[in-house]
């Protein structure tokens, strides 16, 4: 009896110890080890929505369940303890989300094959050159291998790698997104002054851009501007890559106020070095300004083209500006370059037509929302749900609810919503002016 009372005694001190001071010592050399039982939910997978979090675990007691008397083994001597641990239904965290990308890469991440690559190198002449290892570079399909082999010819005896072994290598590691060893790779391309040539820097540029290392991509650019060689300069095509991946990063307008700053030095830049713009760079520049809400500057560069850089608009720079001029509420010149959009030829997007049509809904020019609303349809061009919300609501709140319900019907019958678009643009209108005067309007 005193030793089970005071190996019971024993239990109640240890259960009224924290969490920590339990699993501080080694259970191997804690006098008041007992067995314990942990009693876990199945853990989430790496990306579910759920983040585990342990609160303040609670230690039940069910004693009542087994025999409260000793064992007679050493093993089994005290009573079991049930370890219970909860998740909270918050969303992971930015660094929770980051290593979990870093363990799914390193997981996927290609491994070497011995064996191809002893294959790939018995192919391989005795005194073999650039050209027939970039033949054997191109035939590989793991990017590691590639790798493995050009390290390999880098430490032969009088061999020298040219701009096609390079180029070969690092295309094929910045296509399996294997950054990091592109990046060493590309540190041996700069170290080496005659080694260079445009399409392999705009190969540079292009992958840190997927890589989101935009101030990588400049460097190399103001290497290339360096370089002394003609034919490793910098074209528009290298600029192209640069202005596009700058303009991914605007998600916004206040963003895209910030990158413009940037965009427009590379644009002058590109001037004074002699670099003529094409349409895509002219294109980019006004989808900046008319992003960052700098119309006019858009404007500019728009009347500019013809004149000044002997380059033609197409549907984009059309597309861009009529965007532009109907966020800002400029209808009137939003409609005379969609004319003159239509005269040259070109068909509005999507995207402008449904612009243009809530611009005019909001100036109170319903009846030319209506037109242009049948021309979209005309033109094969869709219209979002936002835009039909807009029209209808605008015909009702005038009090025209029976011209909104004719026009959503005459829509239903031409098949140009769907069900599920009609009964939400139905409800929708109910909800807002389905009055008693109105109620069997919208039955």
């Amino acid at each position: 009896m005193r030793e089970n009372g005071a190996s019971y005694g024993m239990y109640l001190y240890h259960c009224r110890n924290s969490v920590n001071q339990i699993f501080s010592r080694s259970l191997s050399h804690n006098c008041f080890a007992y067995q314990i039982t942990f009693s876990y939910h199945k853990f989430p997978s790496l990306y579910s929505t759920y983040k585990h979090s342990f609160l303040p675990c609670h230690f039940h007691h069910i004693a009542h369940k087994l025999n409260p008397k000793p064992c007679m083994t050493n093993v089994c001597k005290y009573p079991s303890l049930l370890f219970c641990c909860s998740y909270s239904n918050a969303s992971p965290s930015r660094s929770f989300r980051r290593r979990a990308s870093k363990r799914l890469k390193a997981k996927t991440k290609p491994r070497l094959d011995e064996a191809q690559f002893d294959h790939a190198i018995s192919q391989l002449p005795p005194r073999f050159g650039a050209e027939e290892l970039s033949r054997i570079l191109n035939l590989q399909e793991n990017p590691i291998v590639c790798l493995e082999i050009f390290n390999w010819a880098s430490q032969q005896p009088r061999f020298r790698h040219d701009v096609s072994t390079y180029h070969i290598t690092i295309k094929k590691l910045g296509a399996a997104k294997l950054y990091q060893e592109m990046d060493n790779v590309v540190n041996q391309v700069l170290a080496v002054p005659y080694i260079g040539s445009e399409s392999l820097y705009n190969t540079m540029i292009y992958f840190f851009v997927e890589a989101q290392k935009l101030i990588r991509s400049v460097n190399i650019l103001n290497h290339m501007r360096s370089c002394r060689r003609l034919d490793c300069r910098p074209s528009v095509r290298t600029y192209n890559i640069i202005f596009a991946a700058f303009l991914r990063r605007g998600n916004n307008s206040y963003i895209s106020h910030l990158y413009m700053e940037p965009i427009s030095r590379l644009f002058r830049q590109m001037i004074d070095d002699g670099v003529e713009p094409d349409v895509f760079s002219l294109n980019s520049m006004i989808k900046g300004y008319v992003h960052s809400l700098h119309v006019n500057d858009a404007l500019r560069i728009f009347h500019q083209m013809g004149v000044v850089y002997k380059c033609l608009p197409n549907s984009y720079t059309y597309d861009y500006l009529i965007h532009g001029l109907c966020a800002q509420g400029r209808t009137n010149n939003a409609r005379e370059l969609c004319d003159e959009m239509k005269r040259k030829g070109f068909v509005p997007s999507g995207k402008a037509y449904n612009s243009l049509v809530n611009a005019l809904v909001l100036s109170g020019e319903v009846e030319g929302a209506v037109n242009f609303l049948w021309e979209m349809f005309e033109n094969h061009r869709s219209a979002d749900f936002i835009t039909y919300q807009t029209v209808l609501d605008e015909m009702s709140r005038q009090g025209r609810t029976e011209d909104s319900m004719r026009l959503l019907k005459e829509l239903q019958e031409k098949e140009l919503v769907d069900g599920h678009t009609y009964r939400k643009l139905l409800y929708v209108l109910e909800d807002d002016f389905g009055n008693s005067s109105h109620r069997n309007t919208f039955r």
